[in-house]
């Protein structure tokens, strides 16, 4: 088994397409923390992280960041290593008060943006006073989302990536670039 699954693994990258390199992602993680710095500095936000897969952004985009905050994270989730979102499931609300306070909401992509916006929805029942996104990257899939991030990296096609926290099957959310299935995948 242990075997197959790494022969499955390398299959999978090695049928990946490039869409970023790690130095364009590291370029983007650059200017967004100035967007963010510019934006959030006077607010000593809690910058939140959306487990598993925003935790790659987080710690990269987190020391970019030139001002004092606290840190919490929660956990949505959509799509337990598949490739299509299902109902939302709340596995970890933040453990600190988030009440009167301004959020800096961090997760890897805004897909369609059902687990971004019920995330913000549920920050805001809890108290928060605003609720800033910020994303790695934001997929064009062709029509209108329910939510849009403040705060945008990247820009990917309307396929299905990994790398940088995204998985493809529970895989490769290690990458330091961004990749993409094939169209047959």
């Amino acid at each position: 088994m242990y075997n197959a699954d790494i022969e499955r693994a390398w299959v999978l990258f090695n049928r990946g397409e490039l869409l970023y390199s790690a130095s364009e992602v590291e370029t983007a993680l650059d200017r967004l923390a100035n967007r963010i710095n510019d934006a959030m500095a006077d607010r000593f936000p809690v910058a939140l992280c959306v487990m598993g897969g925003a935790v790659v952004f987080a710690g990269q985009l987190l020391p970019r960041l030139e001002f004092p905050l606290e840190f919490d994270y929660l956990h949505a989730t959509r799509y337990r290593d598949a490739t299509r979102g299902g109902e939302i499931v709340w596995e970890v609300l933040p453990r600190k008060d988030i009440r009167g306070r301004s959020i800096l909401l961090m997760d890897d992509i805004l897909d369609e943006g059902h687990t971004l916006q019920a995330a913000s929805l549920k920050l805001r029942e809890l108290g928060a006073a605003e609720v800033r996104i910020a994303v790695l990257a934001d997929k064009d899939i062709g029509r209108d989302k329910p939510i849009r991030a403040d705060f945008v990296g990247l820009s990917l096609p309307n396929r299905y990536v990994f790398g940088m926290g995204m998985d493809a099957y529970g895989l490769w959310r290690n990458l330091a670039g961004i990749y993409a299935l094939r169209e047959d995948e």
